[in-house]
């Protein structure tokens, strides 16, 4: 009888204080839930953050409230205040770094327990994201591709950028408003302070219209990376091309064989001195393909020009062969066989 009456009283104390413990766990529920956040998001952000000698390796206590203490400026063109506004502070985003139980500024950077500390060496302790980080280029560029997986950026790895060693933050800005390089109006001032050819290309009084505005790089190429010539959208430079220009997509009954085969065989890409893009001017252009021979059996030079040689041939002037030849990318008439109608 006093065996079983001391194995109830032990039953019972061993329930009181189990109650107790459940209670302080509840009180303490919302701290203990944020540190096993904070532990699971730690791990996975240890193993996206490259560990180099003099990084941290420890977490800052008070998250962003720590980095915002120091780093509140509202430079020009820059401000860590202004990555609140945009999707990477989105507090109501799991798959964001502010998100529920993300690790904030640290989540991209890396642990800034050792950043914040006296006398450390700033630059040597956290991913900076610039030019004269002692960080590797793929280094750096780890963080943004560890979250940044989609179809679209299958082809990095491998792709022009990425053997050119050109890092996400050359292109990419997130402490600003809206980033440069997403906004079709700015977008080509951020590829073409690069592409310095193409930019005086655009120039051209026959040209793209990015200058105004209404086209942006992305439109045609994948700066991420593609399977297809020049990192296009597109498998083939002319399934591109007919993305826009549906009009000139056929099929046709009297087919052009070049709008076929490929478009740049008559234009250029980006701008040309010459209307609609063409690489040459008619009669040179089309000569390169049609021999002058059989059409009327005169060659089509500069001795036919007005005041010339021949003393002026029609065929030179204004649109040239197309002045006949009008439909030069394809014709539906019956009576089209020649393109003329």
């Amino acid at each position: 009888m006093t065996i079983r009456k001391s194995a109830l009283q032990l039953l019972l104390a061993l329930a009181s204080l189990a109650a107790s413990t459940a209670a302080l766990a509840q009180a303490g529920a919302p701290a203990a839930a944020a540190a096993s956040a904070v532990t699971a998001n730690s791990a996975a952000a240890a193993a996206s953050v490259p560990a180099r000698a003099g990084m941290g390796t420890e977490y800052s206590a008070k998250g962003a409230d720590t980095c915002l203490g120091c780093h509140d400026d509202e430079s020009p063109g820059y401000s860590a205040k202004a990555l609140f506004k945009g999707k990477h502070a989105h507090r109501g985003d799991k798959r964001s770094p502010f998100g529920a139980g993300g690790l904030q500024c640290e989540a991209c950077h890396g642990p800034g327990a050792a950043h914040s500390a006296k006398g450390s060496k700033k630059n040597l302790t956290t991913n900076s994201f610039k030019a004269d980080s002692f960080l590797t280029v793929d280094e750096r560029n780890q963080p943004c591709l560890g979250c940044h997986q989609d179809p679209s950026r299958n082809a990095w790895h491998g792709g022009a950028h990425d053997r050119s060693k050109v890092s996400c933050a050359d292109c990419h800005r997130m402490h600003v408003d809206r980033d440069p390089v997403l906004v079709k109006a700015t977008q080509p001032g951020v590829c073409l302070s690069c592409h310095i050819k193409q930019r005086a290309d655009f120039q051209k009084p026959s040209a793209h219209p990015l200058r105004n505005g209404a086209m942006g790089c992305s439109d045609c190429h994948n700066a991420h990376g593609a399977s297809g010539p020049a990192m296009l959208n597109k498998p083939t430079l002319n399934q591109t091309c007919l993305s826009c220009h549906t009009d000139k997509r056929g099929p046709v009954l009297w087919e052009h064989a070049p709008v076929a085969e490929d478009c740049s065989l008559c234009h250029t890409s980006h701008g040309s001195v010459r209307a609609a893009l063409l690489t040459k001017s008619p009669p040179l252009l089309c000569q390169q393909c049609h021999s002058s021979a059989g059409h009327p059996s005169l060659p089509r030079t500069g001795a036919s020009l007005p005041a010339g040689g021949a003393g002026g041939s029609v065929f030179l002037v204004a649109g040239s062969c197309t002045n006949c030849h009008s439909q030069v990318h394809g014709s539906n008439h019956p009576a089209g066989a020649k393109l003329m109608r």
